[in-house]
């Protein structure tokens, strides 16, 4: 039975992932600040494991990752990711909104990612992905704007890159996932996609990584994604 590790799993995208994976067999664990409030993840029919976890708590992620032992995991899903201030003019950026949005959507996969590369390792699949948006692409940038929010998701990108070629070693193949716009409260209800699309296509671009491909930046429905 293969095994995955999600963060941000109690809404949206993480939630759907849970649902789909749990649905197919696998174990989940599946993580979150509140799993004691998380009615939708509690609901989830499979063999569904809720961890306390707030990924810029990096305590708390080793703290996680003993309590896991020495379990493989076969994928790894940074899913938990914030937006920050919506409204980021160059002369009035929140420049404290910033350092948090980049804890949290950069720093943090990095370390989660870290902390479970040797669980990883131990598995059969070995895969490391990294839900970052579109946004975080420096080439298709033609409208500037959303300082805070891009510059989180191309450090993401710049982040995981670095980390699959530390990780090649140890054969587990990294990827950045861009879920399209999606019907979620980070994505609002004007949004393309619902969440079950995403997260199958997602799944279909994961399913489909190879290690002797590198780091790849994909989105949902197979396009690769210009850094």
């Amino acid at each position: 039975m293969p095994t995955c590790l999600i963060t941000g799993a109690n809404r949206g995208i993480g939630l759907e992932f849970v649902k789909q994976y749990a649905a197919d067999g696998w174990r989940v664990h599946a993580t979150c600040r509140r799993p004691v409030d998380a009615e939708k993840l509690k609901e989830v029919a499979g063999d569904v494991q809720a961890h306390p976890l707030d990924v810029t708590d990096f305590a708390r992620i080793e703290a996680l990752a003993r309590k896991l032992g020495g379990e493989a995991i076969d994928l790894l899903i940074n899913n938990a990711g914030i937006y920050g201030p919506r409204v980021t003019p160059y002369d009035a950026i929140d420049y404290a909104a910033w350092a948090e949005v980049l804890r949290v959507n950069t720093m943090a996969p990095v370390k989660v990612s870290a902390v479970f590369a040797e669980n990883v390792a131990k598995s059969g699949l070995k895969r490391i992905v990294a839900i970052t948006s579109q946004m975080g692409s420096i080439a298709d940038n033609s409208s500037g704007g959303s300082y805070i929010y891009r510059s989180s998701k191309a450090g993401l990108n710049a982040a995981m890159k670095s980390l699959a070629q530390d990780l090649a070693g140890k054969k587990i193949t990294v990827a950045v996932l861009h879920p399209g716009w999606v019907r979620t409260d980070m994505g609002g209800s004007g949004a393309t996609i619902d969440p079950f699309e995403s997260v199958a296509g997602l799944r279909q671009v994961i399913d489909g990584l190879r290690l002797e491909d590198g780091c790849r930046f994909m989105a949902y429905d197979g396009r690769e994604l210009p850094w």
